[in-house]
């Protein structure tokens, strides 16, 4: 069983009409033939979305999220809504019982998020993101901006905060021909949907997903947390092989870098700690985002 998504998995888009929605969708469409099954559009109920495929893939497009699931039977949704109205389109998605929602939009106010997340928390609903590049089961699912070409069908789950260090971990692994079950961008926001442990939760549970790659990065506490976490599994005997990293090791206190999260703040959140908490929970941490192939490959080497 892949994690959270498959071929079956049905996929509608918000914000399918604007340049980065159809550029994805068409992307997604041609992987592995991803089921994007229509568009949503508040003013565009009722028309069609054609892609530039030589297949001319047509979308139907809906007025609303509801409608769309009630017509297709939907089980997924991706938001590449701007920011302004990002939050509005997730709620929406949560209001008509979307079970997986992905939102790829950077730039959401925090205080927006604040209040998806009390409404997710009350929800059965799962949120990815936001400002994550999205989750990709190889040769089945693609749903968001995660390159399809690096990746290849094998064992290793990869979940990571840093869109870029996710792709890194894939080719790695590609390339160590280890390959990979699913790989989860959960992005750098301080406020977000899913986070490592509920990642880590599925990897550890799913039979196919043999070794781990955690990729972190300074700020925040969610690496400490997942490597309690991982300690605390490890002692009821559920534990697989595996390998980090951190990014923002040179970064200097109070600088936010890149993320939105990645900030060292109270003399918490800082590089060494979180290296010293994964290494403490078993997990080997490589030295180089180049390197995460090659480290994996030791520890399973034992």
């Amino acid at each position: 069983m892949s994690i959270l998504v498959n071929k079956d998995t049905k996929i509608i888009v918000q914000g399918l009409t604007g340049k980065t929605g159809t550029f994805h969708t068409e992307q997604a469409l041609e992987y592995y033939g991803t089921k994007m099954v229509a568009g949503v559009h508040p003013k565009k109920g009722g028309e069609s979305w054609s892609s530039g495929l030589e297949s001319a893939a047509e979308l139907p497009i809906f007025a609303s999220v509801g409608e769309a699931k009630e017509a297709t039977g939907a089980d997924a949704s991706v938001v590449y809504v701007p920011p302004a109205g990002a939050a509005a389109a997730i709620i929406e998605a949560i209001d008509a019982e979307i079970p997986f929602i992905v939102c790829i939009t950077e730039g959401i106010p925090v205080a927006d998020m604040v209040k998806v997340k009390a409404k997710l928390e009350k929800s059965k609903s799962r949120l990815l993101g936001p400002n994550c590049p999205g989750i990709l089961t190889p040769e089945e699912c693609k749903i968001g901006i995660m390159p399809g070409s690096i990746f290849k069908k094998g064992s290793v789950g990869v979940v990571s905060r840093s869109g870029t260090l996710t792709y890194e971990a894939v080719f790695q692994t590609s390339n160590a021909g280890l390959g990979q079950t699913t790989a989860v961008g959960i992005g750098g926001d301080p406020v977000k949907g899913t986070e490592f442990i509920d990642v880590l939760e599925m990897f550890l549970a799913d039979d196919e997903t043999q070794s781990i790659i955690m990729i972190g990065e300074i700020g925040g506490s969610a690496e400490e947390e997942a490597a309690q976490f991982l300690k605390d599994e490890a002692k009821k005997g559920r534990k697989k092989p595996m390998a980090g990293f951190i990014a923002g090791r040179t970064a200097p206190p109070g600088r936010t870098m890149g993320h939105a999260g990645a900030v060292i703040s109270g003399g918490k959140g800082g590089a060494e700690d979180k290296i010293a908490a994964m290494e403490e929970a078993g997990i080997k941490v490589s030295p180089s985002p180049a390197k995460l192939g090659e480290t994996l490959l030791e520890v399973l080497k034992g």
